[in-house]
């Protein structure tokens, strides 16, 4: 059974390009094709369509109305397609929360030379969009506190030593976002690979900085961890935990990408593995594919602590299904009880330094 995708923008362009690629896939098909919303609605009750790739900006209605309409009356996987702009970047990450499942960047003009990397995104996408599981979103709110009461720390300040490192992808900018929220003001510092283009990276930590107690921010490299702190490896560059005398230090380049991501979930827990050790306790989210099982496997070997999310729970249970399979998550749980997991853990073992 082939995935049927309707295509919604009002580029003819982007229509065309995007058919394409779609229809050359054995296991996909484009069932129609819409200008606008309007046009989008009409063809959902006509087609039912598996997933739907929706334009940001478009005439007639905006897609972020469209959007939040659909997901209320007609859940249904969607892929954005955004621009690689500012503006472009914030409208994306409102889409997430709003409900649609992942999103990729509007091809340039040269496509052709790059044909075969941007068939591979899309399709991978939309793949991923058919298996992920929708469901309705209750939107953030500045300052809100999770419901379910979380363990304290013991002396949390007294060290920076203990770590939390962090690893997602399809579904994940929500799912850091939950377990971001839950974090209190003086928790250990946390690293995070959250596959992502460039551009994005920074729009999604800075609307994490105004949700939770913690400060978010887009990693530079060469920062000091510290406690209450997050850092979001950027779009264009691998994250890695490194050590300077008492202090954890980020370091990011741009190296080959590793299982096809930059920045790849496997690079930031291989170095958390070699850094931190005992000290760090691993977090993998949603997504799909096998992205930092092996690197959180090297982290349990280092005598790290690592926390998978359930089945349940994940949008696409990829990464933490294979996390499980090869033995390195200590814990599975779903990700509303994944924040009270990590600090009990943590609570439970002190968090004075443990010397590497």
């Amino acid at each position: 059974m082939k995935i049927k995708v309707l295509i919604v923008d009002d580029s003819a362009l982007i229509r065309s390009v995007m058919s394409e690629i779609i229809n050359s896939q054995a296991d996909m098909e484009v069932v129609g094709v819409a200008p606008d919303p309007l046009v989008a609605r009409e063809l959902i009750k006509q087609t039912n369509p598996d997933v739907l790739t929706l334009d940001v900006e478009m005439p007639k209605m905006d897609g972020l109305d469209f959007l939040e309409k659909l997901m209320r009356l007609r859940p249904m996987p969607v892929v954005m397609v955004s621009s690689l702009t500012e503006r472009g970047s914030e409208i994306t990450m409102r889409a997430l929360e709003l409900g649609a499942v992942d999103f990729v960047t509007k091809p340039k003009i040269s496509i052709q030379a790059g044909m075969r990397e941007y068939t591979d995104l899309i399709t991978d996408k939309i793949r991923a969009a058919a298996k992920a599981r929708v469901r309705a979103r209750v939107l953030p709110q500045p300052g809100a506190e999770g419901q379910v009461p979380l363990p304290q720390l013991r002396n949390p300040l007294t060290s920076s030593e203990k770590l939390i490192i962090i690893g997602a992808s399809t579904g994940g900018t929500e799912a850091i976002r939950e377990f971001l929220m839950q974090m209190p003001s003086d928790c250990p510092g946390i690293l995070i690979a959250q596959h992502m283009p460039e551009g994005f990276t920074r729009s999604f930590a800075k609307r994490l900085d105004t949700l939770c107690k913690i400060s978010v921010q887009e990693a530079a490299g060469n920062e000091r961890v510290l406690p209450g702190h997050a850092y979001i490896a950027p779009g264009h560059s691998h994250l890695y935990l490194t050590r300077s005398g008492a202090n954890y230090m980020t370091r990011i380049d741009q190296a080959d990408p590793v299982n096809r991501h930059r920045p790849s979930v496997d690079v930031l827990f291989r170095s958390a593995a070699q850094a931190a050790g005992k000290n760090a306790v691993g977090v993998i989210l949603t997504g799909m594919g096998k992205d930092g099982a092996a690197g959180m496997l090297e982290m349990r070997s280092a005598g790290a602590y690592n926390f998978a999310q359930d089945e349940a729970s994940c949008v696409v249970f990829g990464m933490p299904r294979e996390a499980i399979a090869v033995g390195a998550a200590h814990e599975v749980g779903a990700l509303q009880a994944l924040p009270g997991m990590v600090l009990g853990h943590l609570a439970a073992h002190g968090s004075r330094a443990l010397r590497v």
